[in-house]
């Protein structure tokens, strides 16, 4: 049976809730339907952010924002549904990502926490809500994350080409589908994509994002502080492993930048912090020792124009290609595949990949809100 179902995202970024209506075929095609965003309010994002670093009173803020977000994302949607004239009925259901606050999967008792209330999302709209995908991948052993690699072998796997997928969000992922089907699909976190690069433009330039990378390009890049950067323990972790604004945040860089580099220009720095994001991505790929293959862009960051030639150039041996060939845009994938995910819960199919979040085996994600 064909079933339309909704995703909602907002990611590290902050700066807007992504909805989608995907149309889930029974013969395992999706096609996207419709597309909306609402951009998050400037004190409910200040409010989020502060949330993500310890602070005073967290559980009361936490339960105002957690009541708030899911309003915004009940508003999403049923602004999409508009859009589409559509109505609640026509909907399967809504798979609801949240937001995280923290995620601590190396932690003495390891944990993941994503707010938005699903029951406020399901009052408001009328629609069953799945969400809270993450924390049953962490109880069987998992990271957590990445989620989506299942999402982007559903869509992107073929016997003919080796392909990487690589997620630029706030944090980058990348999922590897081997051409061969006896190898396994796998993938994680690289680390940082537009989080620290969106973070600096934002303290410099009061701008969200440096646009096509444009500032970044006027810059150079400061190799000492580069290497420096490169010393984060995180790189050098084996997969599994995922990462978050738990460990790279603007007060990481600022701590460089305060000890021994504090004459650096802001746009060298942004320089910097762009080959920062490409050459740890250059790595994981090199160690897929695929020969060649085709390099998949998804992610608000496949289109930052500096960065998709500082990957061309790092990995010669690779086509580069967007998700948009394939019929949705790099910005609209994430939210896709937790329109996906809910689809996998209601029908009792698992969500996660073990050889991506090192789960003990393969788990039927989230809870069900109904309508």
């Amino acid at each position: 049976m064909n079933e339309i179902y909704l995703g909602l995202m907002s990611g590290t970024s902050l700066d807007a809730v992504d909805a989608v209506a995907v149309l889930c075929a029974q013969n395992g095609t999706i096609q996207l339907l419709g597309t909306h965003s609402l951009a998050l309010p400037e004190q409910l994002r200040a409010d989020i952010l502060t949330l993500t670093q310890p602070h005073d009173n967290e559980i009361e803020r936490l339960g105002a924002v957690d009541n708030k977000l899911g309003q915004l994302f009940a508003e999403c949607a049923n602004q999409l549904l508009s859009k589409l004239a559509l109505s609640a009925t026509d909907i399967k259901a809504i798979g609801s990502h949240g937001q995280t606050i923290r995620h601590r999967p190396y932690a003495k008792m390891p944990f993941t926490l994503q707010i938005t209330d699903p029951n406020m999302i399901a009052e408001k709209t009328g629609i069953t809500v799945v969400a809270d995908f993450r924390r049953r991948d962490v109880a069987a052993g998992g990271q957590g994350a990445p989620l989506v690699p299942a999402f982007h072998e559903a869509i992107l796997h073929t016997n003919e080409k080796n392909r990487v997928v690589l997620n630029l969000g706030g944090m980058a992922n990348i999922t590897i589908l081997p051409a061969d089907d006896n190898q396994a699909v796998y993938g994680y976190d690289t680390g940082p994509a537009n989080v620290l690069m969106d973070a600096w433009c934002q303290k410099n330039l009061q701008q969200a994002y440096d646009k096509n990378g444009a500032w970044a390009a006027s810059g150079k890049v400061n190799n000492n502080l580069l290497m420096e950067m490169l010393a984060h323990p995180f790189f050098a972790k084996t997969p599994p492993k995922s990462t978050g604004r738990e460990d790279f945040h603007v007060d990481w860089l600022t701590k460089f930048l305060d000890y021994g580099y504090t004459n650096v220009l802001a746009e060298d720095v942004q320089a910097t912090l762009l080959a920062l994001t490409a050459q740890s991505i250059a790595d994981a790929v090199i160690q897929t020792d695929f020969k060649t293959g085709e390099l998949w862009l998804c992610g608000g960051g496949a289109y930052n124009q500096a960065l998709w030639q500082l990957l061309a150039k790092k990995l010669p041996h690779f086509s580069l290609h967007s998700t948009e060939e394939i019929g949705i845009a790099p910005c609209w994938i994430e939210a896709s595949a937790f329109a996906w995910l809910a689809k996998q819960t209601l029908q009792g199919l698992s969500g996660n990949l073990p050889a991506v979040t090192g789960a003990a085996g393969k788990r039927i994600l989230g809870g069900i809100f109904q309508a």
